[in-house]
């Protein structure tokens, strides 16, 4: 699973066979979480509020580049790395 980025402990992924809607993944420590890029909302999974919060306003400020990830995985083309939420 490629990592595209990483702050604060959460490690934000997406991979390169994965199932519609587009979304992408973000770990921190044994918890896990999918988030759908269209919509920011979970499709499975679970992390404390504090770290959703982060998730979501990281990938507010990110949308169109995890959408171009999400075009780039579907056609297994290197993913490109977004910045940290700051």
């Amino acid at each position: 699973m490629p990592e595209i980025s990483r702050f604060f402990g959460i490690i934000i992924a997406m991979y390169y066979d994965d199932h519609n809607p587009p979304h992408f993944h973000a770990r921190y420590g044994e918890e896990k979480v999918s988030i759908s890029i269209e919509s920011l909302t979970i499709v499975a999974g679970k992390v404390p509020p504090r770290v959703l919060g982060l998730v979501m306003e990281w990938a507010a400020q990110h949308k169109e580049e995890l959408e171009e990830d999400w075009n780039l995985a579907l056609h297994n083309k290197p993913l490109k790395s977004i910045d940290p939420l700051a």
